[in-house]
């Protein structure tokens, strides 16, 4: 039956108010949903469905109205893309079919789904591309689909295309940000791990922040780090942190290849666990009974070797994904890297006290217990003056009180030469001259200092403590070592550098024996003065005393 003029334009009206709902909606589920529901009102069917094809043409989403939740559930499997579904997926045009039952292109129904006869198929195209279909079945009131029904479907199809690629258009926008977002969110906390790995040495602090960032990131209940031991066999926990702490401390320590971490440990892989209640290899049944569901292993590595394991774990079933791990195992490798790092200067800082007390307890040992050895035979020797001859007693003990006054001055200047200084807001000439104060009224010795305090107010504060500590070390060294009865200490500038001299009247000592004569001073010397772009010379010989010639840029460099 033919639609007369006014139903037709009544239709048109309807389609065209329908599609312009069409065109707002920007999820692909609620579209297509729609889309079929307006397609039934139009041709006044009872069922309807839209089918859309992926990238490779094959049927990804299938979405139906008319039939009950049920009736769906009922129906073993969703449409494959055979019979006459797969028709209509390979035809450019639509298809009309008053019972396709008696069609040659059907297969049928599976079980429980509802009986149909009169078909109408209408392919959803974007120029040469076909989108998706729409399917309606049982015409209400009449036996089948008119010729106006094929045309108006094929109107609903043609917007259906619009907002199909709006629709689709929109996904990509969001999952493009999604993507973003996530990349924005794994650099910052690149970021976070760099800036933290490299702003301290410290083990402990590295260890907190790092599994800090990577719980925040994760967005987990806990996290714990285990380190390999000396023995290379066992893993320690040294670090958790978050919720039930009791249930991971039940058990701290692993063997290599046992457990999760033990694992890790041995095959030097990230290792991820979606269901620990059903893992026999977990070995933790605290933490199971804490509610804890997943966990995700990664090992810590420095230069390809193994020196911990750190895990997240969760009560969440959202499962870690491989971008997750993939992310995770680059923070792995850094944060070994830092651990192995801080171990060093660990062991660095602890071998630098253990040779700094031994050059100390050399210098005291060959110096000044010896000269308290002197003082206490001298001492002897006064008792048997004191019945013999008084006078003679009286000279000895004058000069036991002067050696015992030595000692003390020598102790003095080890005080001086141990204690840190700084300059305090002074400017460089100041800081000097208390220096050269202190070095008199530990020694006995004259000690002077000259300059411009004027031509000195611009010098950098880094080059200024740079003199400065040279100067102490010069003292101290001076103090020690040179029985020197003058030092003078001179400063002054020219147009590109500012100089500072340091000379005395001691026994000096052989340039090339200067590493056994005063220690580690030179040495010090030489790495304070290059760090700012400057240098030291130093001229001496024995009985002719030492001249220490230093000099820094007057600006900064670089």
């Amino acid at each position: 039956m033919l639609l007369t003029r006014e139903e037709l334009q009544e239709r048109l009206i309807a389609l065209h108010q329908a599609s312009l709902e069409l065109v707002k909606d920007v999820s692909l589920e609620t579209l297509l949903e729609r889309i079929a529901t307006v397609a039934c009102e139009q041709a006044s069917a009872r069922y309807a469905a839209v089918g859309v094809l992926d990238d490779e043409g094959k049927l990804k989403r299938f979405i139906s109205v008319g039939m009950t939740g049920e009736d769906v559930k009922r129906i073993p499997h969703p449409p494959r893309g055979e019979g006459l579904i797969g028709a209509l997926m390979d035809s450019e045009e639509p298809i009309r079919i008053a019972d396709l039952t008696r069609d040659s292109r059907s297969v049928g129904y599976p079980p429980h789904h509802p009986r149909m006869h009169s078909f109408l198929g209408v392919p959803i195209r974007a120029a040469d591309l076909q989108l998706g279909q729409i399917y309606l079945t049982e015409k209400i009131g009449q036996a089948e689909f008119t010729a106006d029904d094929e045309k108006i479907i094929q109107m609903l199809a043609a917007y259906a295309s619009a907002a199909i690629q709006n629709a689709r258009l929109y996904e990509h926008l969001r999952e493009r940000d999604a993507a973003m977002t996530r990349r924005s969110e794994d650099a910052s906390l690149l970021n976070d791990i760099a800036s933290t790995l490299t702003s301290s040495l410290e083990l402990d602090e590295i260890l907190n922040k790092t599994l800090a960032l990577v719980m925040n990131y994760m967005k987990v209940e806990a996290g714990e780090i285990f380190l390999l031991e000396d023995d290379k066999q066992t893993l320690r926990m040294v670090l958790h942190r978050g919720q039930a702490a009791e249930a991971f401390w039940n058990r701290s320590r692993f063997r290599v290849g046992e457990g999760f971490p033990g694992l890790v440990a041995q095959t030097g892989e990230p290792f991820v666990s979606m269901d620990l209640a059903k893992d026999t290899r977990f070995l933790r049944d605290a933490v199971v009974q804490a509610g804890f569901q997943q966990i995700a292993c990664l090992p810590l590595k420095a230069s390809g070797h193994l020196v911990g394991v750190l895990n997240v774990a969760t009560r969440g079933q959202a499962p870690f994904d491989a971008r997750d791990i993939q992310l995770l195992s680059a923070v792995g490798n850094w944060a070994g890297l830092a651990i192995e790092n801080a171990r060093l200067h660990s062991n660095a800082r602890r071998l630098a006290v253990l040779e700094e007390r031994e050059r100390i307890g050399m210098d005291l040992h060959d110096g000044i217990i010896q000269s308290i050895y002197g003082v206490g035979l001298a001492i002897e020797n006064i008792g048997h003056y004191m019945d013999e001859d008084p006078s003679k007693a009286k000279d000895r003990l004058k000069h036991v009180t002067d050696s015992l006054n030595a000692v003390i001055r020598d102790l003095r200047a080890y005080i001086l030469d141990l204690r840190p200084r700084q300059m305090e807001g002074e400017n460089l000439l100041n800081g000097l001259k208390r220096l050269a104060a202190e070095y008199r009224a530990n020694t006995l010795a004259s000690a002077t200092v000259s300059g411009t305090k004027a031509k000195l107010d611009s010098l950098p504060q880094t080059h200024s403590m740079a003199l400065f500590h040279i100067c102490q070390e010069s003292l101290a060294n001076v103090a020690k070592h040179a029985a020197a009865k003058r030092v003078s200490v001179n400063v002054w500038t020219t147009d590109e550098r500012v100089v500072m001299e340091i000379r005395d009247n001691g026994k000096g000592f052989d340039p090339e024996k200067m590493s056994k004569s005063i220690g580690h001073g030179l040495a010090n010397m030489q790495t304070r003065v290059r760090a700012v772009g400057g240098e030291v010379d130093i001229s001496s010989a024995p009985g002719e005393g030492t001249t220490i010639l230093a000099w820094v840029p007057r600006r900064a460099t670089g």
